[in-house]
């Protein structure tokens, strides 16, 4: 039970951080400093999701 709200919640943390970076990405365009930033912070969440439904 706890590991599936913990892979929710990953979930969540993965969608809001696509939208900040999209809208970023938007605003300052993809190589911005603060874009790549947040598409390394996705990439993070995603590779802990990776791991935890392998």
């Amino acid at each position: 039970m706890k590991r599936l709200f913990n892979e929710k919640a990953l979930l969540v943390q993965i969608g809001i951080k696509r939208k900040v970076m999209y809208k970023r990405a938007k605003i300052f365009g993809y190589t911005h400093p603060l874009v790549v930033e947040c598409s390394q912070e996705l990439d993070v969440l995603i590779n802990r999701y990776q791991e935890k439904v392998s």
